[in-house]
Formats: structure tokens, sequence, C-alpha cells
């Protein structure tokens, strides 16, 4: 079924449960994490919140995707920039300040990139807040049957951390909660933009999100990581000197990442005909 507007969207609960999206990860042999993966897959409730969060955010605000499609893609960016991390040796929280190992921190970063917009099934404004209480609850399930009472406590912990912590203004004071909060804002390519910008919302936001054609995440050169972002049009500047600038200042990882940026092709891609006020 498509809306005014053209877009395939799911309308019913039962059609979303039938797109049903798997969340899952490149093994790098995180035993703890793949059967996590698993109950996190297995668990309706979790799916059916994601959903209500793009019901919120998609059909009823017309604002991107914050739901399963968002989160996978956000957790599977948040843990190609720990592995890279892990790889040139940098600590992560939780096992600098708690002794745990750094299998323990992939668990923490991709719960918490899973669990970050959780309260978008509640409310925009203010959603960080409300993840934290509906992830508080789905957390303590999730993580009983791997750790003991008290580990499993620090962990979810820094779960919540990093989701709160990923909110504008927000102050990680974690590696693990500062890559979650630079991966959401990595899912920037032109697909999380399409539906407003093809709804005729036309601003700078939406135009240099369209502009934004692919995020590479590798191996840095003069830093662990380097972020090669691809454009069809310089418009995508925006989005990284004012909204991904902003989400970089204070996450902790500004000593680890280099970014470029470049126009793919030889000219710019016209994203607009013309503007009206």
């Amino acid at each position: 079924m498509s809306d005014p507007a053209g877009r395939d969207l799911p309308r019913t609960h039962a059609e979303r449960m039938a797109r049903r999206v798997i969340m899952n990860l490149p093994d790098r042999n995180n035993a703890r994490l793949a059967r996590l993966l698993d109950r996190v897959n297995a668990d309706d409730e979790i799916y059916a919140l994601w959903s209500a969060a793009n019901v919120n955010s998609m059909q009823r605000l017309g604002m991107t995707d914050h739901g399963p499609v968002h989160v996978k893609i956000v957790m599977n960016i948040a843990t190609r920039l720990f592995r890279l991390l892990m790889d040139a040796g940098i600590e992560p929280g939780l096992v600098r300040d708690h002794g745990l190992t750094e299998e323990d921190a992939g668990v923490v970063v991709a719960l918490g990139a899973l669990f970050h917009d959780l309260g978008m099934s509640i409310n925009r404004s203010d959603h960080e807040e409300y993840s934290l209480f509906i992830a508080e609850r789905k957390l303590r399930e999730l993580l009983a049957d791997e750790y003991d009472m008290a580990i499993a406590t620090i962990v979810r912990s820094e779960i919540l951390h990093a989701i709160i912590a990923h909110r504008s203004g927000g102050r990680p004071l974690t590696l693990e909660a500062g890559i979650v909060r630079i991966a959401d804002a990595l899912d920037m390519a032109k697909g999380r933009s399409r539906i407003p910008f093809q709804e005729g919302s036309v601003s700078i936001h939406s135009v240099s999100a369209a502009a934004i054609d692919q995020v590479h995440i590798e191996r840095g050169e003069l830093k662990p990581v380097r972020l090669r972002i691809e454009m069809s049009n310089s418009a995508g500047v925006f989005q990284l000197d004012q909204l991904f600038r902003e989400k970089l200042r204070g996450s902790g990882l500004e000593a680890y990442l280099e970014v470029e940026a470049a126009i793919a092709g030889e000219g710019e891609k016209r994203l607009i005909t013309g503007f009206r006020l």
C-alpha cells in the first residue's frame, strides 16, 4: 500500500512484521553478542517498538527513518568503528574502568545502537530520555542469561549511558558511547532523506542530506579511522560542517577520526530547480 506521497509503507502491524528486518553483524567470534542478537530477533516486543517509532517519525511527522532499518545501519556502522578502534589499540571504557573485555564492550556498542531510538515510539521530543526506561527493562531481560547480576548491572548502565549521550548536546563519557553517537550521525546517506525530500520538504537539511551518496568507513592513514564521504552536490557540506561536526564535538572520538568529502563524478547533480519562500 502506498500513501499519498507514493511511499510504499507497511500500513498495518501485520505488514510490518511480515517485512521484519533481521539484525545481524559480520562474525568476529563474539559468541555472547551473537546469542544476544538471536534473542533480539526473536523478541516481538522490541520489533513492535521499532515499528511504532517509525510510525511516529515517518508516517506522522514526515521525518527520516528511526525504525529497524535505521538502527541496523547504525549498529553496523558502530561495530565497524569499534573494531577499527580496537585494532588500533584504543581501550574501551568497559575494559579501562570495569576490567571487563573487548567482547563486552562490543555488546554495549551494538545494543546501544539498536536501542538508542526506542523512545521515538512515544514522542519525538525528549525521545532519548524515553528510550532509557524502555531499554532498561528490555536489557534486564536480555542480559540476565549472559551475566551475573553485578556484571549485568554494569553492562546495562553503560548501554543506557550510550543511549542518552547520543542526544543533542550529549557528552559521552566512554569510547563506546562516543561510537554510538557518531554512528547515529553517519547514517546520512541519501536513502535516509528520501521521504521528506520527495514530499517536498525543501530545506538545507533535506537538500544537503539528499546530496550524500555514500559513507565509507576505512582504516585511516593519519588516524585509526578515515570517514570518506561521497557527495553528488556540494550542498552535502552542510551535513558535515553543521550537523556531523556538532555530533563529533565532545564525542571523545575527535582524535581518532579523519574526515574527507568529495563530489563524485565530473559535475554536480541538480537537486532542485527552484526555491520560493
